[in-house]
Order: C-alpha cells, then structure tokens, then sequence
C-alpha cells in the first residue's frame, strides 16, 4: 500500500516538473533542463511505462537526451541554469546574517560553476 502511494506520488512530481518543463520552452525565467531532469528523475522511479512515455516525447528528445546521453549542453542551457540557481542562492544569502551559511552557499556556487564550465560540455 505505502509503496503504491510513493510511486503515485513519484508520477504526479513528474507530470508536475514535466508542465514546469513545457512552461520553461515558452517563458524565458523559467529554466526547461532542469524541470526535465527533474520530470525525468521522478517517471523512472515512479513508474517503468510512464518513463519510456517521457523518453519518447519531442520535449525530451530536443531538451534533454543530448545531455543524458553525452553530458552536454548548449551554452544557452548552462547560462540558463546557472543565472537562475545563482539567482535561487541569492536570495538565502542577503537574507540570513550567519556568516557560515553565507560561505556555504558561496561554495556552492563555485561548485556550481566548476561542475558546469568542466564536468559538462558545451555543445552547439
């Protein structure tokens, strides 16, 4: 029964990250790549069918499976991804006073850049 539950609600966080993804294609604030991955994650723990049907929509084949496949990105999908989790970060680090976190997140966002500008390619 509990594990029922968990996989309905894995399926239901995938078509939910699944509509951000399609609103990210036609609203420019929105990142795509990340709701997808995202979409992507949650279908093949939620359900085996529901993954292939996401693996075989347009929306995968054009935004993600290159990435999946080869770890590559386009500069646009790197710069997209990277202002808006830097702009996500920004918003703890002006708000809370501790001096730690603040350096923590910095951290994290070197890493960020770090992963992104070494770890992925860039493709056209």
């Amino acid at each position: 029964m509990m594990i029922k539950i968990v996989k309905s609600l894995y399926i239901f966080l995938g078509f939910f990250f699944f509509g951000l993804g399609l609103l990210g294609i036609i609203l420019p604030l929105l990142p795509t790549t990340p709701f997808l991955l995202l979409a992507s994650f949650f279908f093949v723990k939620g359900s085996e069918k529901f993954e292939i049907w996401f693996k075989g929509t347009d929306v995968y084949k054009n935004h993600l499976e290159g990435f999946v496949k080869n770890k590559a990105m386009t500069l646009k999908q790197k710069l997209t991804i990277l202002i808006f989790a830097d702009c996500m970060i920004a918003i703890p680090f002006f708000l809370v006073d501790s001096i730690l976190i603040r350096v923590i997140l910095l951290i994290i966002v070197g890493y960020k850049y770090y992963y992104f500008i070494w770890k992925i390619k860039t493709v056209t």
